[in-house]
Order: structure tokens, then C-alpha cells, then sequence
């Protein structure tokens, strides 16, 4: 049957969902299906259904077995040992065993544009021990090792398949989670049809699942109620009154590991030397002290935030509580730009098209007004946005990180020197070691002192100017059960079901 969407005013009017498909609304399309590739959050909540992991999150980010059940380090910490789940497929039929492990952490290391390069940079070699054991030899220990494993770095695809397709194979993914790839409409519609071949299949209790970007949230939530999709993924904080108050649906929350911030470039291309923020960090200090952390979660996202100035939210383990969130001072903002010689700075904010962020962006220009600058909003397509950021094609970028439980995830791929996504293009001596050392220190107490050197560094430089932690808000479906809220944000399949 040919599928007809219908637009009408705001409402997007898709097919009613039957009985035996999960339909979930996203903000964002993903970028490629390939979890060596890939990048974005969304991505990550549709590999929750396509890929399973070595090993998982549970509610209190303990890590948890997925498709290996047991790990053990060696003496001296440079060592891991994986048991792995016998009789794990892939969607493919074949074997998901010790050398497909063995290939898939050497694909992630080594493939031409990987995204998980850095987070392995400290595997030396990967060995297949037997057909279910597999060693992961490490250059120095590496803390976040086994965190890094629950995510996309520990993602198992099928080599036959990889191999065959090359650079293509996101076009047409095959992992081994609970639900195989059936179709891919950019912008439309991502569709994945049940495993019979599962090793965890008494957990799934749908046929199909369709994850649906629609940017829009106010257009989300319409097609929630309507009965067009049974949930969605980051409800707008504005509509949570009134859906609460609507007992055929449930609202679930919980604060993210990640943060909301603005990235802007100071030595990523030729674009920082262009702009005032880029060239001198009296700008960005007056940009900083122009925003009222308080009022921007208040205004922008209804009170769902909790306002931070760093990686991590001030409730975590690892939060400098040296470096405290900065009051807002207009007065001395404007005192800033005045001993830097700039009269009313102007400089452009890329900004996601979702709904919250062009919010947060709105009252962030109307707050930096008051000191003097001249901030022009630049809504730009998600993904396009990434790739701008990623060519240093901007001056500043509002942007949401989802989020590691491990601080590292949320640190040094963007403030190393040599990190993957460092767009900011900042590079420092005392903090780049600090960063590396905090990787190999197992001691808990110690990795705080090294994150708060980094702390104080990035508040004097201002690379990432950290804004807050939202609350992951989710909204479904009444009869929907089985959900999980885990801090990361990804949406399990494992359990859910319509009653």
C-alpha cells in the first residue's frame, strides 16, 4: 500500500499504527546507520532497536552483559578479557563470535573517517582468544574502557556484510540486535522488522518498529495524540502541563548525562580570526556573563534543566566545584568589551531547527543584546550542521551533547588536542595532559583533581561555553509499558509492549 502523508496546518497526519508496530518520533534524522560512522544522538536511540552492544547501562549506570557476559582485567589493568553470549546471529545468520568481535573493534580503530578511533586510541591489539573469549590489550589502563563498550564503540555489525559493502554499509546495516533493517526514506521514516533469531527474543514484543524524524515538536506531539505514534523522544518542557493532565498518556523523565552549550570556534579555521568571540576570550567572557543560566532554563525550557557551566551537571562526582556557575553581570560584560576594543560585537549563532534549541537561542540573543552584541541566529538542518562545525565553516554552535556516563565521553573528543570532534580548534599544554592522564587513572579521587585543572582552563579560555543539563522527556502511549529511563537517553526495546 503506497503511504500518503497528509499536511494539515501544523499537524503532520501519518498512517495510524497498528497493534504489532512501535512508532517513535524523533526530533532529528540520524546520519548514517554504521556505529562506527555515526555521530548523532538519534542514531543512537534507532541502534538501541538495530545493534546490540557488548555490554549496556542499567538505571544507575551500572554496566550491565549484552552480548558479553563477563570481563575480567588483568593484574595490571592493560588487559581486558570478554566472555562472550554463546549462540548470538547476526541479521544475516552468521556467527557473532570472538573473531567478529576481534574485527569489528579493529574496524572501529581503524576505518577511514571513524568516529571511534579516539575512543579506542588506547587498544594496542585485540585478540580472539577461543571461538567465545576475546583480550583487549591496552597501551596504558584506560578508565572508561568498559563505559565506552556500552555505547557505539561496543556495537557488533556482521564482518560478511561489512566487507561486502564497504563504505555503503550504513546504507543497509546488519547487527545483531532485537530488530533488522528493512528501509531507510531520508526524513522520513527508518524501519526495522523483528529478529526471529535473537539470542534475547522473549523480551521483544513487537514486529516492527518506525522511527520517524519530525523536527517539530509541537508536530510530534500532535501525531502522539492523534494516535499516529505511541512515543516520542525530547517532549517540548512546554507542552508537559497539559499532557500531564491527559490520562491516555504517560510523561517519564530523567536528567541527562549530557549538556546543552555553545561551541565556538577560536582556532578551528580562518573563520575564528573573523569574528570577535574568535579572537579574544574578553568576547567570550562577556558572552558568558551576558546569560542568566536561571532565566534561559526558566524561559526556554520551562524549568526542565538544571543550569552548569561545565562537562558535567553540578550534581555529578567529577564536577569542579572550584569553578561555580557564573552569576550573570551585564555591567561587567560590558566592561569586558570595552578593555577589548570591540563596540557592539557581532558574530552568528548556528542553531539546530528543532523547536527547543531555536527557543534557547532566541533568549540567549535578547540576553547578549543587553551587553551589546549583535547575535545572528543561523537555523541550520541538523546533520548539515555537524558537517559545517566539523569544516570549521562557523563562528559559534549551539549544540546539544547527549552525553557518556564516564565524564571522558563528554571531554576529550571535544577539548584534546587530538580529539575527533575538537571544532572548537582550542589546544593547551597543561590541560590536553591533564585530559590523557585522567584516561589512565583508575583512582576516582584522582581523575577529580585532573578534571578540575581541565575546569579551570576551559573557564578561563571559554572554548565551550556550558549552558545547562536537560531533563530527557519522553511521552507515549498510556498503554505502553516496560519503559526504561536510563540517564543516557536511549530508548530500549527490550520489554516494551502495548497492554
Amino acid at each position: 500500500m503506497k503511504r500518503i502523508l497528509v499536511l494539515l496546518g501544523a499537524m503532520l497526519v501519518l498512517p495510524v499504527a497498528n497493534a504489532q508496530t512501535l512508532r517513535i518520533g524523533l526530533a532529528e534524522d540520524p546520519d548514517i546507520l554504521d556505529p562506527t560512522m555515526a555521530r548523532t544522538f538519534v542514531g543512537r536511540i534507532v541502534f538501541a532497536g538495530l545493534c546490540d552492544k557488548l555490554f549496556d547501562l542499567d538505571e544507575k549506570l551500572n554496566i550491565v552483559p549484552q552480548l558479553a557476559t563477563s570481563y575480567k582485567w588483568s593484574a595490571d589493568n592493560k588487559s581486558l578479557e570478554l566472555k562472550l553470549r554463546d549462540g548470538v546471529t547476526f541479521h544475516d545468520g552468521e556467527k557473532m563470535d570472538a573473531a567478529a568481535v576481534k574485527y569489528n573493534l579493529e574496524r572501529h580503530r581503524n576505518m577511514s573517517g571513524s568516529n571511534r578511533r579516539g575512543e579506542l586510541a588506547v587498544v594496542s591489539s585485540v585478540e580472539a582468544v577461543d571461538g567465545s573469549t576475546v583480550r583487549i590489550n591496552l597501551t596504558a589502563p584506560f578508565a572508561p574502557l568498559l563505559t565506552v563498550l556500552t555505547d557505539r564503540a561496543g556495537m557488533m555489525v556482521s564482518p560478511k556484510a561489512a566487507e561486502a559493502t564497504g563504505d555503503k554499509f550504513g546504507a543497509r546495516p546488519v547487527c545483531s540486535g532485537p530488530f533488522k533493517f528493512v528501509e531507510r526514506i531520508a526524513q522520513d521514516r527508518i524501519v526495522l522488522e523483528r529478529y526471529p533469531g535473537y539470542w534475547n527474543k522473549g523480551q521483544i514484543h513487537f514486529e516492527r518498529i518506525v522511527y520517524q524524524p519530525i523536527p517539530d515538536a509541537t508536530v510530534r506531539l500532535a501525531n502522539l495524540r492523534s494516535g499516529q505514534l505511541d512515543f516520542i523522544e525530547r517532549l517540548a518542557p512546554s507542552d508537559v502541563p497539559q499532557l500531564r493532565n491527559d490520562n491516555r498518556f504517560r510523561i517519564a523523565k530523567i536528567v541527562e548525562l549530557g549538556y546543552q552549550g555553545i561551541t565556538i570556534n577560536i582556532g578551528k579555521s580562518d573563520m575564528a580570526q573573523k569574528n570577535p568571540l574568535g579572537k579574544d576570550a574578553r568576547v567570550r567572557e562577556a558572552l558568558e556573563l551576558s546569560i542568566d543560566r536561571e532565566a534561559l532554563v526558566r524561559v526556554a525550557m520551562e524549568g526542565e534543566a538544571q543550569p552548569g557551566n561545565q562537562w558535567v551537571a553540578p550534581s555529578n562526582r567529577y564536577y569542579a566545584k572550584s569553578v561555580p556557575v557564573p552569576k550573570r553581570n551585564v555591567e561587567r560584560a560590558k566592561q569586558l568589551l570595552k578593555e577589548a576594543g570591540v563596540t557592539n560585537p557581532s558574530f552568528t549563532l548556528m542553531t539546530p531547527t528543532a523547536s527547543d534549541a531555536q527557543r534557547m537561542a532566541q533568549v540567549i540573543q535578547a540576553m547578549a543584546k543587553d551587553a551589546g552584541f549583535d547575535v545572528k541566529i543561523q537555523s541550520t538542518e541538523f546533520a548539515t550542521a555537524l558537517k559545517l562545525s566539523d569544516q570549521g565553516q562557523y563562528e559559534a554552535f549551539l549544540l546539544a551533547w547527549s552525553g557518556r556516563a564516564d565524564p571522558d565521553g563528554n571531554l576529550h573528543i571535544f577539548l584534546a588536542c587530538k580529539g575527533p570532534l575538537n571544532n572548537a580548534g582550542w589546544c593547551k599544554p597543561e590541560p590536553d595532559a591533564a585530559i590523557e592522564k585522567a584516561r589512565v587513572t583508575l583512582d576516582p579521587a584522582q581523575r577529580a583533581k585532573l578534571y578540575e585543572t581541565v575546569a579551570q582552563n576551559v573557564a578561563k579560555d571559554r572554548p565551550i561555553i556550558y549552558l545547562f543539563h536537560r531533563n530527557w522527556l519522553w511521552a507515549h502511549n498510556a498503554k505502553l509499558t516496560g519503559l526504561r529511563t536510563v540517564p543516557d537517553g536511549m530508548v530500549r526495546v527490550q520489554g516494551l509492549k502495548m497492554n
